[in-house]
């Protein structure tokens, strides 16, 4: 039985938002230009495969490297007096902070689920504020902005996403467990 090709981490749709975010819209094309390299790598060489200046890259490494992500090495040109950066970039250390990420993700969506599951809402209908059953009371189950009944609603619908949104998580994290 052949076995699925294994992911690179700049491949996961999680990852390369990530690294948007934290560094720019070219960083996930610089982390794969890294990883593809399979050794450090230098910005000048970086930047000939990007068209952005030495500059734009540096700022983009640096952004990285904040976050724990990019790490060099400094040499220095005896000649010259100038010094010289190689680049790696650390897959266990984006991991790593998706990892803290999507368990705080997770916490906060079960919270949400054990919220809604001991709570009963009423709203006047669609696209109206939601109450929990204790304050529609205190409006004595009217809309306070449109005088309408307030209805019990059903949010069965509402904890089932929530529990899909969850396995959805776990999968990404079982995927980027093994990348640590």
């Amino acid at each position: 039985m052949a076995r699925a090709p294994v992911k690179k981490i700049y491949e996961f749709e999680i990852v390369k938002d990530f690294l948007k975010a934290a560094a720019g819209d070219y960083a996930v094309q610089l982390v794969k230009i890294c990883q593809d390299k399979k050794r450090p790598v230098m910005d000048e060489e970086i930047g000939r495969k990007l068209p952005l200046k030495v500059t734009e890259i540096r700022t983009i490494l640096n952004r990285l490297h904040y976050r724990g992500i990019a790490c060099y090495q400094k040499t220095k040109n005896i000649k010259t007096g100038w010094y010289s950066y190689t680049w790696e970039i650390k897959n266990s250390r984006i991991a790593e902070i998706l990892l803290e990420d999507q368990a705080e993700q997770i916490d906060k969506l079960q919270r949400s689920i054990d919220f809604e599951g001991t709570h009963d809402f009423f709203s006047a209908g669609k696209g109206c504020q939601e109450y929990p059953f204790e304050i529609a009371a205190e409006y004595n189950f009217k809309d306070p902005e449109s005088g309408k009944s307030l209805e019990a609603v059903d949010n069965k619908k509402r904890i089932k996403e929530l529990n899909r949104k969850i396995e959805v998580l776990k999968l990404e994290t079982e995927e980027l467990r093994k990348m640590v």
